[in-house]
């Protein structure tokens, strides 16, 4: 064989061998997932969320360039993101029976980004039943003025909505809730509120459950206070009305009390507090054939129709004789004075008289004994 044909052959071999056994490409692999992870309470996904729960977004290995929540009108949800843009949390409550929608975007430590995305529900109640408080912010009363929150409907679980309702003070005071109806529960002080003590109430009913399908309207606070220690000492048998204030009389008033032979024009004893006050008053008693009579410096202490008032037609019975139909009448200059030094809330203390009154009418608080209000919790 020739050497230019031995050549050729050597150089097929190769060619041969190469092409034999070389190696093909690698197929392409899948690229990496990223490593940003986020994360939502309540989950995406989730039903019948009771909307005052908190509601927060969260990402691990990551942070969020942006993140929102809005309902099925497109409303934004307010929140806040936190500084180092790993978390987000809703800084108003949710609505109830509403959609939301959690949308944005977090970019992972691998510089990848991930969307936000997912929705949920919330529960639809078949009714909500709204709640007012009393005293109201910033009111000034009297160390007899219990808290009172009141319901539009009855309310079946109300172990729940005590447990929401809570009572802060500035100095520490005993005290206690009581379910006064299906409708009524009252915080009352052992004993007299103490003179000047700043008083926070809150209610956290908004999304509470009252049972029967029913749920909380709304949240409720009050901060109030209450002013100096002011009593009413009302012994029918003296024919006077004492006024304590601050542990000192500071007044005495010749005063006409009910008419001590007629049950039916008692003014009964009790603890009592004044619930309202006009300028003028206009009363009726058609039992005692009397209407629209017009009295003034009226101070109510209850609802069986009781006032502290004006009864300058009664002069002469000022300081001497019980003649009224149940009412406390005081001269028109005298009625004027203590209508003026008055707080809502004030005590007043009748005994003496022949009848007591039931614990029935508002307001009948300190007609029950510690004891009896205590036993009206439901906690």
């Amino acid at each position: 064989m020739s050497s230019k044909l031995r050549l050729l052959w050597t150089a097929l071999a190769a060619v041969l061998l190469i092409s034999g056994c070389g190696t093909s490409a690698p197929e392409d692999r899948a690229p990496a997932e990223p490593v940003a992870k986020v994360s939502f309470e309540p989950g995406a996904g989730a039903a019948e969320v009771n909307p005052a729960v908190p509601v927060k977004a969260g990402v691990e290995r990551g942070r969020f360039d942006s993140v929102q929540l809005t309902n099925a009108e497109g409303k934004q949800v307010e929140g806040q993101l936190a500084p180092d843009g790993k978390s987000w949390q809703a800084t108003t409550a949710l609505g109830y029976g509403k959609t939301y929608t959690w949308s944005g975007q977090a970019t992972g430590e691998d510089g990848k980004q991930v969307p936000v995305q997912g929705s949920f529900t919330t529960l639809q109640p078949q009714r909500t039943i709204r709640a007012t408080i009393n005293p109201t912010d910033e009111a000034e009363v009297g160390i007899a003025m219990p808290i009172s929150v009141k319901f539009d409907e009855p309310v079946q679980d109300k172990a729940a909505v005590q447990r929401a309702l809570n009572v802060q003070t500035s100095v520490p005071v005993e005290g206690a809730w009581a379910w006064l109806s299906d409708r009524q529960v009252d915080w009352r002080p052992k004993e007299y509120w103490p003179a000047n003590t700043r008083v926070s109430v809150s209610a956290k009913l908004y999304g509470l459950a009252y049972g029967g399908g029913a749920y909380g309207l709304a949240d409720l606070t009050t901060d109030f206070d209450i002013g100096r220690a002011q009593i009413v000492k009302a012994d029918v048998n003296t024919h006077r009305l004492v006024v304590l204030r601050d542990g000192e009389q500071v007044a005495s008033y010749a005063a006409s009390y009910g008419e001590e032979y007629d049950p039916g024009r008692n003014t009964p004893n009790g603890t009592f507090i004044i619930m309202e006050k006009n300028p003028v008053e206009i009363m009726d008693n058609p039992r005692y054939g009397y209407r629209d009579v017009r009295k003034t410096w009226a101070a109510r202490f209850s609802n069986h129709g009781e006032f502290i008032h004006e009864n300058q037609e009664n002069a002469a019975a000022l300081g001497k004789v019980n003649n009224s139909h149940g009412c406390i009448n005081l001269s028109a200059a005298d009625a004027k004075k203590y209508y003026d030094s008055a707080l809502i809330g004030d005590p007043v203390e009748v005994s003496g008289s022949a009848s007591s009154m039931p614990p029935q009418y508002d307001v009948y608080d300190w007609l029950l004994s510690w004891d009896q209000w205590q036993a009206k919790s439901a906690a």
